[in-house]
């Protein structure tokens, strides 16, 4: 079966999501010059998740990737409810008073945050009702600690991300009445999802990282070459501080058993992830849980103990935060889940987003005719372009990274054949060859950035 280049772009754009931020007469504070995202299913149905939002009562964007594992359900809601999270821990208490004060009036409450979404991401609108009272449990447990002016912003990602954590694990314990909410809580729980945020506000580029997602910088460096900066590192049993770190958690008796071939438990590949409850919670815990589910069917499914299981937990939620300060060299950033490093590396990664940027740049002067053209000349230009291949230039770059990385052959190109056949595969042989990628690729606007500095010498 033979797909045409028309067919596999049709495929390889579907998700394809891309937002410009509005310049208001050249009044455009924001670094954030527009943002380019997409995503490629390999598990059906896709497990990956990402989200990008502005943030209305605090400055700053936010941008995540959320990776899934044993089904979307986990990832779903961390990326419905991450980022609320951390804006509510960002606010100041009066903000947060107002909302409150609203929500007990039954006055319409200030919106939090604008989303930037693609048309087919799902929500979760049954329990939206519920995650919003447990957003407010935690915003009223914030204005109950009577300090000011609240968390820096390290603070507000690592105490968000640990409060949802805990939020999914309280909900499945809970009595619930309503059976679809009850087994959504079930899924949530017992499934599980890595997930890489960054704020970007102003010059201030923060990044919290559970598990192995992954975020880089692209940098220009002055004398013309591109460099990469990595901002997080992945949380799993090739990294050094991640088995320290583990073994320190536990008794010296569980030391060869805490990793095995290279998974926690051997069970894992990350080693940090919402969700996953049955690498936290106590057996007991687990057994009463699963036993007053009275879903027979969710019994069969969850009731797995690992074995080793002696002294949980052995998974955390809590991120690593990286702070950045941006500089005009730092062109953009690239945040992506496992399938997308799985194939390509930073550097390579870094290289592709410049080589497109470059083309790119390469293909508007020439469009911008002053004088009038004769087509003598139109036929050439148009001839050129066609030979340097830019005629099926992907305009979205996250597009042209996942083309990359499913179809390139031993020499860095795109060979169509190969990404024909990496995109015709069965459903059951697609997840031994790829993950399912997801992509979200920001530009910095460097002239913002630039006069910041000016500014503030």
């Amino acid at each position: 079966f033979q797909l045409s280049p028309s067919q596999i772009n049709d495929i390889l754009r579907a998700g394809e999501l891309s937002h410009k931020i509005l310049d208001l007469n050249g009044k455009n504070a924001n670094s954030v010059l527009k943002f380019e995202s997409n995503q490629l299913a390999s598990n059906t149905p896709i497990e990956d998740r990402r989200s990008a939002a502005t943030c209305l009562q605090t400055k700053g964007m936010m941008f995540g990737v959320f990776d899934g594992h044993a089904g979307s359900a986990c990832a779903q809601a961390v990326s419905e409810r991450l980022l609320h999270y951390i804006a509510v821990s960002l606010m100041p208490r009066q903000t947060l008073e107002e909302i409150e004060l609203a929500v007990e009036c039954m006055k319409p409450v200030l919106p939090i945050l604008q989303w930037h979404k693609h048309p087919n991401d799902v929500e979760y609108r049954e329990i939206t009702s519920q995650y919003f009272e447990n957003l407010r449990v935690y915003w009223q447990h914030l204005l109950d600690l009577d300090t000011e002016p609240g968390f820096s912003l390290e603070e507000a990602m690592i105490c968000a991300f640990k409060r949802l954590d805990s939020d999914i694990s309280l909900e499945v314990q809970a009595p619930q009445e309503n059976e679809l909410m009850r087994n959504i809580a079930l899924q949530v729980a017992f499934s599980g999802a890595t997930a890489c945020v960054a704020h970007i506000d102003g010059v201030h580029l923060h990044v919290a990282n559970t598990g192995d997602c992954r975020a880089i910088l692209g940098v220009h460096e002055e004398d013309g070459t591109w460099s990469t900066l990595p901002l997080t590192r992945d949380h799993n049993a090739f990294d050094e501080f991640e088995i320290r770190r583990l073994k320190r958690e536990h008794p010296r008796s569980e030391e060869k058993t805490l990793l095995v071939n290279d998974r926690l438990l051997g069970i894992l590949m990350p080693s940090r992830a919402f969700g996953d409850v049955q690498l936290k919670w106590s057996k007991e815990l687990q057994h009463s849980v699963l036993e007053n589910s009275c879903d027979v069917e969710a019994l069969n499914i969850y009731q797995y103990v690992p074995p080793n299981y002696h002294t949980p937990p052995y998974l955390t939620a809590e991120p690593e935060v990286t702070y950045h300060k941006l500089r005009s060299k730092d062109k953009f950033l690239v945040i992506a889940s496992d399938g997308l490093w799985e194939m390509l590396s930073n550097e390579k990664v870094v290289k592709l987003v410049a080589g497109h940027l470059m083309e790119l740049n390469v293909q508007k002067p020439q469009l911008a005719f002053e004088k009038p053209v004769n087509l003598g000349y139109m036929h050439s230009l148009l001839l050129q372009r066609k030979n340097r291949g830019i005629a099926s230039l992907d305009q979205n770059i996250a597009t042209h990274l996942i083309r990359h990385a499913i179809g390139s052959n031993e020499y860095g190109e795109v060979d169509q054949e190969k990404l024909a056949a990496m995109l015709t595969l069965p459903e059951d042989l697609a997840r031994m060859y790829r993950d399912d990628i997801t992509v979200t690729v920001v530009y910095f606007n460097s002239e913002t950035i630039e006069n910041y500095y000016r500014n503030n010498e």
